[in-house]
């Protein structure tokens, strides 16, 4: 009798922990569709546009994008030392990224992991190589394609503490080695290549505002304890353009044939429009983008440094020797664009400029920056919405408009835009509403980035930034990019509602749906 009685009364508890689950899976759904819904309601009828996956060309890549330090480690709330926990993660993530459709993952190789000393001592670090390995196996086996970034700012500390990291020419054979080792052990399989991260903007946050390590700068970009903001991200860039140019032959000497692979960069591109209608606002913007992704490009397509910087800059702005000139002379396959956002552009040579708005970047008008104030606000009001990034608006145009750019000055090379994302202003604690604006913001860009595709612009790719939420540098993890949310506690990977429009967008090539028909 009391066998019978357990047994009816674990029966009793199965079928209501069956419903419980039933209601959970139910709610879920309402309220993905409710935020759906909410999405809709709050869109203008000028603001509604579908975007489908036909709207891109047949083999275009959808990816997202990570970067080792960012996400390999867990996060202690003041380095990345632990972050997600992909390194012990990495298969549920690889899961997560095949169950959303996504046809490539870009991600990147973390030099200390792989080679934690100098090149003079020789020494690989198997483990390492075996974890990169496995990404890359299990990439493939289920169809995604692995988009590689060598550099992602991280670097072994003995490389500063001996010679100053990328203030010495002494950096650029270290980076050749790491990156040689990277080609010996996975290009094989890897067929794209991205040698380093946004060297301008690294440049700028290293070695002109000090915001990162080793945090080097002078008035007024800040108040570190050494530095010269004004020359030093000269230094460091050039010494980054050779370090690229010297992998790239070694690439395609050695290692291209191996999978018929391509190879490029990846930089920060903003977009920038003029302050006003007048015409040194105007050429204030042109140099803006000269000074900015131009910096990086142009000696990578053409051998040399933009004309708008050499024509202002003296002997600070280093100079390329021919044999220097002919080795970076086409030495990228394909342009990665990192964009963001947009900004007003405002004339420091002829009119004088004073910072009078809470977005305008310290030291904008001088000449490291093209004697050019950028600001977010025009008469006290925004270029477009505020996100988590005081630099960073809600400006689709600006996906047209900087690919536009690249177009028209580098003949239509091959492009990816290889980050675009949207951060949460604050916290995410209203979690329906970010989504929206997530969902609102991937929405908008696709759809200015398919006009420009539509136009001709040559682009082959899109990755979100960032898979997961991460952590962000300086910011650390205050600042929500992911499409997934981590669980401070557990780890867990927890989607958020864009989630469920990616995969719909991709596997159904539906219209991604933001208006109620």
């Amino acid at each position: 009798m009391e066998k019978h009685v357990s047994a009816v009364a674990e029966r009793g508890r199965s079928q209501k922990q069956k419903r419980m689950e039933n209601i959970k899976i139910t709610w879920v759904f309402v309220s993905h569709c409710l935020i759906l819904l909410l999405s809709a309601a709050i869109l203008s009828a000028e603001e509604q546009v579908d975007i489908r996956r036909s709207d891109f060309p047949h083999g275009f890549f959808f990816g997202a994008s990570t970067s080792a330090y960012q996400v390999c480690n867990i996060a202690d709330g003041t380095s990345g030392d632990i972050a997600n926990d992909h390194y012990h993660r990495y298969m549920e993530d690889i899961e997560i990224i095949h169950s959303l459709g996504l046809t490539a993952y870009r991600f990147s190789i973390s030099w200390s992991r792989v080679l934690p000393s100098m090149r003079e001592t020789w020494w690989v670090n198997q483990a390492g190589i075996n974890f990169y390995n496995s990404i890359i196996d299990n990439l493939l086996l289920r169809g995604i394609q692995p988009f590689v970034t060598i550099f992602h700012n991280d670097y072994p500390q003995e490389l500063e503490d001996r010679f100053g990291g990328w203030l010495s020419s002494l950096m650029q054979e270290e980076f050749v080695h790491f990156a040689e080792t990277c080609f010996k052990h996975f290009a094989d399989r890897v067929k794209y290549w991205m040698t380093i991260n946004e060297p301008n903007l690294l440049a700028e946050v290293t070695y002109e505002r000090g915001l990162f390590p080793p945090a080097r700068c002078s008035p007024p970009f800040g108040h570190c304890a050494s530095g010269n903001s004004d020359v030093e991200p000269l230094i460091a860039v050039h010494n980054m353009l050779l370090a690229h140019g010297k992998a790239v032959k070694l690439y395609r000497e050695q290692y291209k044939s191996k999978v018929n692979g391509v190879i490029g960069i990846t930089v920060c591109a903003y977009m920038y429009t003029a302050l006003t209608d007048f015409k040194d606002d105007k050429e204030a913007a042109n140099r803006a983008l000269a000074f900015n992704a131009a910096w990086m490009l142009d000696p990578l397509v053409f051998g040399d440094y933009p004309p708008e910087m050499k024509r202002y800059h003296g002997s600070e702005l280093p100079s390329f020797s021919s044999e220097e000139r002919e080795l970076l002379r086409d030495s990228i396959d394909f342009m990665g664009i990192n964009h963001y956002g947009t900004l007003y552009a405002k004339d420091c040579i002829h009119s004088h400029c004073i910072c009078n708005d809470s977005v305008y970047t310290l030291g904008s008008d001088r000449l490291i920056r093209g004697f050019v104030y950028t600001t977010g606000e025009r008469n006290g009001f925004p270029i477009g919405e505020p996100t988590g990034m005081s630099q960073f608006f809600v400006v689709p145009r600006g996906m047209e408009g900087i690919v536009n750019y690249m177009k028209e000055r580098y003949h239509n090379k091959p492009m990816f835009v290889t980050e675009n994302g949207y951060s949460s202003p604050g916290n995410e604690d209203d979690i329906y509403q970010h989504d929206v604006k997530r969902i609102h913001y991937h929405q908008l860009y696709l759809a200015s980035l398919a006009q420009a595709v539509r136009n001709g612009a040559d682009v082959r790719g899109y990755f979100i930034w960032s898979l997961m939420d991460n952590f962000e540098w300086s910011s650390g993890y205050a600042l929500k990019f992911g499409i997934y949310r981590i669980d401070p506690q557990t780890l867990n990977r927890i989607p958020k509602t864009v989630c469920y429009l990616v995969q719909r967008f991709l596997e159904q090539f539906q219209p991604w749906c933001c208006r109620i028909v």
